[in-house]
């Protein structure tokens, strides 16, 4: 496991905006949808990647944590300065994707 430098929340992002264009595929590994949760955290999988993403009030709201394929880790205590967050850096337009496909998903 490589643990030589925690993930950054730019490159959390990256994955998340490669499926907001959808050049990467996510599947969902929590027992209930996005659109199941009003508040709460949902697990999904993306080539590999292991993320876990916290809906508040019924919209996607922030990444809580994050595995790369290589085992690295990013959590929302690493991307402490605000604004850092993976999720906040996406456009509307990706963010708007993304909870689209994350509805979308099935187990």
């Amino acid at each position: 496991m490589n643990t030589t430098s925690p993930l950054t929340a730019r490159e959390v992002y990256q994955v998340l905006k490669d499926v907001a264009l959808g050049t990467r595929i996510m599947r969902r590994t929590s027992s209930q949808s996005l659109s199941e949760i009003y508040n709460g955290l949902m697990t999904a999988e993306i080539d590999g990647w292991r993320l876990t993403l916290f809906k508040d009030g019924g919209t996607l709201d922030y990444c809580e944590d994050c595995r790369s394929p290589d085992g690295r880790i990013g959590s929302i205590e690493t991307w402490q300065r605000y604004g850092t967050d993976p999720v906040k850096l996406l456009s509307g337009w990706e963010r708007e994707q993304l909870e689209r496909l994350l509805n979308e998903l099935s187990a």
